[in-house]
C-alpha cells in the first residue's frame, strides 16, 4: 500500500469499517500479488507487479517480480520491468523483450530499481510509438539476493522467456504469444540465447525474430580479442567473480589474493553508468587488475575454458531470422568475431541480417541503428519474408 502521510493514516484507520471494500480495490491497483500457490512456483508465474508512477508521457510501466528457472533447474524469482503503451491498440499483443547490455553484476545494479530503463533503451518512445510493448528482464541476481550469472546462456534465455510468459498476466500490458528479442552486448548474448531456448523452453510463445546487437559470441575470443585492455580488466572482473560464486570454483587462476580481493570489490560496488564517470578508487582498480591479467588467457584455464565454450553461442542452433549488427570501431566486442559468427551461421541456413556501422563504436552501436532494427521487427510481425545478406557478410 502506498505510503501515507498520518493524518491520512489515521482518516483511513477511522474510516475503514466503512471502507473496506473501496481499500481492498486501491491497495490491488497499487501492487498486484499474486497467490501463494503450487501453482505460483511454476516458471513464469507473474509475483508482482508494481505501477511505476514515473513513466514517460504516453507510457504506463509496472515493476515486476517472476519465477524463472535456473540452469540448475531450480525456481528462482526474478525481477525486471515492463513497458506498455498508455493507450494501447486493441488486440495489438506485440511484444519486444529487450535484454540490456553489462551494467554490473551487483544486486543493486538492477536496471528496474529506479528509472534507468527509460533512457537505457534506445528509441524507446519509437518503439511504444509502434506499438510494442516491452518486457525488460534484469536477469537472475540483478535485483535479488542470488549470485548474477553474467553470460550464462540457459539461465539468462530462461529468464527473458519466463518474462514474456509473466507479463501476459498484467491487466494493461496488453501481451500476447508474439515475440521478438533486441538486444545490445551482454544483452545481445541473452537474445541469441533466449532465441536458441525458445522451441524448447516456451513452445506456446511464438518467436519473430531475434536482433542482437554488438552480441559477445564467442566468449573465449571475446575475451582476448577486444583491443580495449582496461574494459577487459572490468569484465574479467565481473565474469570471473560472477562465475566463481555460481559455479562455485576458485579464483586462483586468475592471480594472487590481492588481484582476487580488487576484482570482487570492484564486482561488488561498482554498476556501469554511461553518464557518471567512476571513480578514482575504481579506475586504479581496473588498472591494476589490467596489469595482472595482461598475459592471462583465461580459456586455457580449467574449468573456465569448458564453461566459457558451454556459455558461447552455437551458430548452428542460432534463431533465425536473425539480425547481428556491429561497429567498425568497437574495442570491446570485435567486430571480427561478430562477423564470423555471422558468416558461420549463414552456412548453417540462417536468414541473417547483418549491420555493420562505419566508425561505430561498442556503446553508439545499438542508438546508431535502433530505426533499422525496429523496421526490421515490424517486417517479421507483418509476416514479410525476412531478408539475407549471406552473400555479402
Amino acid at each position: 500500500m502506498p505510503r501515507f502521510s498520518f493524518r491520512l493514516r489515521l482518516w483511513y484507520f477511522n474510516a475503514m469499517h466503512r471502507a473496506r471494500a473501496s481499500l481492498a480495490s486501491i491497495a490491488a491497483a497499487a501492487l498486484l500479488t499474486m497467490p501463494a500457490t503450487a501453482s505460483a512456483q511454476r516458471a513464469g508465474t507473474l509475483v508482482s507487479a508494481e505501477p511505476v508512477g514515473s513513466a514517460p508521457d504516453g507510457m504506463r510501466a509496472w515493476r515486476v517480480r517472476y519465477r524463472t528457472l535456473s540452469d540448475r533447474n531450480q525456481p528462482i524469482e526474478v525481477s525486471g520491468m515492463v513497458i506498455a503503451p498508455a493507450r494501447p491498440a486493441g488486440g495489438s499483443g506485440k511484444v519486444i523483450a529487450w535484454t540490456h547490455g553489462m551494467i554490473g553484476v551487483a544486486q543493486r545494479c538492477a536496471p528496474s530499481k529506479d528509472d534507468t530503463n527509460f533512457t537505457m533503451i534506445p528509441s524507446l518512445a519509437d518503439v511504444i510509438a509502434r506499438g510494442y510493448t516491452v518486457v525488460a528482464p534484469d536477469y537472475p541476481g540483478l535485483g535479488s539476493s542470488l549470485a548474477h550469472p553474467a553470460l550464462v546462456g540457459v539461465s539468462t534465455g530462461r529468464s527473458v522467456l519466463d518474462a514474456v510468459r509473466a507479463a501476459r498476466d498484467i491487466r494493461g500490458a496488453n501481451t500476447g504469444l508474439r515475440f521478438a528479442v533486441w538486444g545490445e552486448s551482454q544483452g545481445g548474448h541473452a537474445a541469441l540465447w533466449t532465441g536458441q531456448l525458445a522451441r524448447s523452453y516456451a513452445p506456446e510463445l511464438n518467436l519473430m525474430g531475434v536482433a542482437a546487437i554488438v552480441p559477445p559470441t564467442d566468449l573465449a575470443r571475446n575475451m582476448m580479442e577486444g583491443s580495449d585492455k582496461n574494459a577487459r580488466a572490468l569484465l574479467t572482473a565481473y565474469t570471473a567473480t560472477s562465475w566463481s560464486r555460481h559455479y562455485g570454483i576458485p579464483m586462483s587462476a586468475l592471480g594472487n589474493r590481492s588481484t582476487q580481493t580488487i576484482m570482487t570489490r570492484l564486482s561488488d560496488n561498482y554498476c556501469i553508468e554511461t553518464h557518471k564517470k567512476p571513480k578514482l578508487s575504481t579506475i586504479l582498480g581496473i588498472v591494476t587488475v589490467q596489469r595482472a591479467i595482461r598475459n592471462l588467457d583465461l580459456s586455457k584455464q580449467q574449468p573456465w575454458g569448458r564453461l566459457m565454450r558451454e556459455n558461447s553461442v552455437s551458430p548452428a542452433s542460432a534463431p533465425s531470422p536473425l539480425l547481428i549488427a556491429t561497429g567498425s570501431a568497437d574495442v570491446i566486442v570485435a567486430p571480427a568475431v561478430v562477423r564470423d559468427f555471422a558468416r558461420r551461421a549463414c552456412r548453417a541456413g540462417k536468414a541473417v541480417r547483418y549491420i555493420s556501422i562505419p566508425g561505430g563504436e561498442h556503446a553508439t552501436v545499438a542508438r546508431t541503428e535502433a530505426a533499422q532494427t525496429l523496421d526490421w521487427i515490424d517486417a517479421r510481425f507483418a509476416g514479410q519474408r525476412a531478408p539475407s545478406d549471406c552473400g555479402r557478410i
